[in-house]
């Protein structure tokens, strides 16, 4: 099954577009869009605002951000390196974060029952995306198991 916001549900519910809101480390975030993006923001004010964002709003905030030239990524203070463990660690925090407080994001992650879950939308170099396919889809493959 293909995750894409432009796909028919549960696929476009699984999208990082999709509005699931969810706290993670004191801040709401409207969407793992959202989040993703904020990321690329090292001031913590900017990071709250565009956590807010919703879809397409929140891609193109980020869009211009030319984080991949350091390859720094920053959350609440702290600065992280794309390749690091600690930034794979804060992910998994996140996504952690919105199966455990979305009701709808589980329910959409409960109707894709055993399929193959893929992304072929998403970048595969992590040099040039804070998420790539495969990281993405293997979240969510795991999240799915612990049900």
């Amino acid at each position: 099954m293909n995750i894409g916001s432009k796909n028919g549900y549960p696929s476009s519910s699984l999208s990082n577009f999709a509005p699931h809101p969810f706290t993670f480390d004191g801040v709401l975030c409207n969407s793992m869009e959202g989040f993703l993006q904020s990321l690329k923001f090292s001031n913590i004010d900017m990071q709250a605002y565009v956590c807010t964002l919703v879809g397409l709003k929140a891609k193109y905030k980020g869009k211009k951000k030319n984080w991949w030239k350091f390859q720094k990524l920053y959350w609440q203070g702290v600065e992280y390196d794309r390749h690091s463990d600690a930034y794979q660690s804060l992910l998994d925090r996140a996504y952690n974060s919105i199966y455990s407080q979305s009701e709808s994001f589980r329910n959409a992650l409960k109707a894709t029952g055993n399929a193959v879950l893929t992304h072929t939308i998403g970048n595969t170099d992590p040099s040039r995306t804070v998420l790539t396919q495969s990281e993405f889809c293997r979240r969510l493959m795991r999240m799915r198991n612990q049900t």
